[in-house]
């Protein structure tokens, strides 16, 4: 093991032997003496010595505290000082250098051994401290986020350069302000620092909420996000906080690209959803309109019942479609006035599983296809095409398979008048929980009682 490297800065040349031999019988090998501060650098500047002990009263014109304050910065080379002056002046301008140690002319032997082990021991702690404080500079310097730091009182100790960009602030003139005065936005207030509480998450986090636009010093407003955080000591005692902020002007940029975009294919497959139901219209001109009734009513029921949003759109879209399998369906069975054959009936039968056969290949956000497939099969697995039962059936297609009822019998048909809505209402009111959903038929029946729907005419 190599051994401790001792640089002895003293310019009395007696008393530098003396410490010479005291060292080298401790068995630390030993630099110089040498004299001068300028000296002194030089040497531990082209040896390194692991550290220093430096007398504060030199030749040349510059003291020992000065060679001593280069040297611990420059070089991170502890320094112990060496002096037989204790005026309080001295000592004064000596701690602000934070040395390492201090002795006082004449020491023993054992007070010199001591004093160095307990220097070494210190800027070994210091230089770990030092390393890690480099370290966490260089990640907040080089954040893709701007970092505020605050006192407990609320007024700025730090900021990184992202920060300061973004601000417009330089962390020269916003130290010691208040953050409220560096850090303005419109919208939600700056929220208060939590309580220093922890838990298994840690520390608690004030969330910018909503839209915050950043009002900057010299520049437009920027949409931001971040957290407000506090910062405790070992004790748990608020010292600060730190807020932690980024720019979303691009994220922003990009939902909106995203929005439009995104509408722009729901107008597309609106409008095909029409182009489909006027297609059937077309071959079937007395139940004109009855896809798009059918459709604003089963909407209404399932928003009378609070089905979810995404579930009435996918429903909406089944409804202005659900009838698509007729297209498969001759003319003039669609439009024959008397009554149909068994045989034809059969026909009109197979409708909701064409109609399944032309939609099941399109990716809807909503199960559209099996909808149409099941909106003619009753709870009690009397309908068709596959008998199905209770909650077999989706629940967006026992709500269409009311409203179809209802707008079907409320309407005039080649076959025979309408029979009017109050006919339809006591239709479903009798069969529920038989072929219909109580539920959906009470929602259904409210709607009508409590004017709150009507068909078109």
């Amino acid at each position: 093991m190599s051994k401790i490297r001792i640089l002895v800065v003293e310019d009395e040349s007696l008393v530098g032997r003396d410490i010479q031999n005291m060292l080298k019988s401790l068995g630390y090998e030993v630099l110089g003496p040498v004299a001068t501060a300028a000296h002194a650098i030089r040497k531990a500047r082209e040896n390194g010595p692991d550290l220093v002990l430096m007398d504060i009263v030199l030749k040349g014109g510059v003291d020992g505290i000065s060679a001593a304050e280069t040297i611990w910065d420059a070089l991170d080379i502890p320094v112990v000082y060496l002096t037989a002056y204790t005026d309080e002046t001295t000592l004064n301008r000596a701690k602000k250098t934070g040395p390492f140690g201090y002795l006082l002319k004449p020491f023993e032997e054992r007070e010199l051994q001591t004093t160095i082990e307990m220097a070494l021991y210190k800027a070994k702690t210091d230089m770990e401290l030092k390393a890690r404080g480099r370290w966490l500079k260089t990640i907040l310097q080089s954040s893709g986020e701007g970092i505020i730091a605050t006192d407990k009182d609320g007024r700025i100790a730090f900021m990184n350069p992202l920060a300061e960009r973004l601000t417009g602030w330089g962390q020269d003139e916003a130290l010691a302000k208040s953050l409220r005065e560096v850090f303005k936005t419109d919208g939600p207030e700056i929220p208060q620092i939590p309580p220093p509480r922890s838990g298994p998450a840690g520390p608690p986090r004030a969330v910018l909420s909503g839209l915050t636009l950043l009002q900057t010093r010299s520049g437009p407003a920027l949409p931001i996000e971040g957290s407000l955080a506090p910062i405790t000591d070992e004790k748990g005692v608020l010292t600060g906080s730190v807020l932690v902020f980024r720019d979303i002007t691009e994220r922003k940029r990009a939902e909106a690209e995203l929005n439009a975009g995104v509408e722009k294919l729901r107008r597309a497959l609106d409008a095909t959803v029409q182009a489909m139901g006027l297609t059937i219209e077309m071959r079937d001109p007395y139940t004109a309109g009855h896809q798009r009734r059918v459709s604003r009513l089963s909407c209404a029921i399932a928003l009378k019942m609070g089905i979810p949003q995404n579930q009435v759109d996918g429903l909406r879209t089944a409804g202005e479609i659900h009838d698509i399998g007729k297209i498969y369906i001759p003319a003039e069975i669609l439009s024959k006035p008397g009554q149909l054959t068994d045989i034809e009936f059969t026909i009109i039968k197979t409708h909701p599983q064409v109609g399944f056969d032309i939609l099941k290949a399109i990716d809807f956000p909503w199960p559209v296809a099996q909808i149409v497939l099941q909106h003619h099969e009753r709870i009690d697995g009397s309908g068709y095409p596959a008998g199905l039962r209770g909650n077999e059936i989706l629940l967006e297609a026992r709500v269409l398979n009311v409203a179809d009822v209802v707008e079907t019998m409320s309407s005039h048909r080649p076959y025979r008048p309408s029979h009017g809505i109050e006919r339809a209402l006591e239709e479903i009111r009798s069969q529920s929980g038989l072929l219909y959903e109580p539920a959906i038929v009470e929602a259904c029946l409210r709607l009508f009682k409590d004017k709150e729907f009507r068909f078109d005419k």
